[in-house]
């Protein structure tokens, strides 16, 4: 079964950068579509981004579109998120996924993702 980790959270200042990085443990990764989700404390967990296994097709979350940027490198497995000219409302737990499904090119509902994980805290302070 393929685990994720993401990691690269932290604290950041308003205006400011961080890199998430999602890490998988098998190759078959690398085929699947993946998405970055968030949760903020008392709030349901949000779609923020979403990109295609070729890695030729993305989407945003409109909350994050022009500032995030998700890509991926299949060679190495790995996902990413971008995320410059950061927000206090940007303050949340990060979910990397993968959802061995076809059909789309990508996907947008946490519903249609199998595999998640643990999470990364991103705080962003004003």
């Amino acid at each position: 079964q393929v685990q994720l980790v993401e990691s690269g959270g932290g604290l950041a200042h308003a205006g400011g950068s961080l890199r998430l990085v999602c890490a998988a443990s098998e190759r078959t990764f690398s085929n699947w579509p993946m998405g970055w989700f968030r949760q903020a404390p008392g709030k349901e967990r949000d779609f923020v981004a979403a990109i295609s296994w070729r890695g030729d097709i993305t989407a945003y979350a409109d909350s994050v579109k022009g500032r995030f940027t998700i890509s991926r490198d299949s060679a190495k497995n790995t996902a990413y998120l971008q995320m410059n000219s950061l927000k206090p409302e940007d303050t949340a737990v990060y979910y990397c996924a993968a959802t061995d499904l076809y059909g789309r090119d990508l996907y947008r509902e946490m519903l249609d993702y199998d595999y998640w994980g643990q999470g990364t805290q991103v705080t962003v302070s004003s």
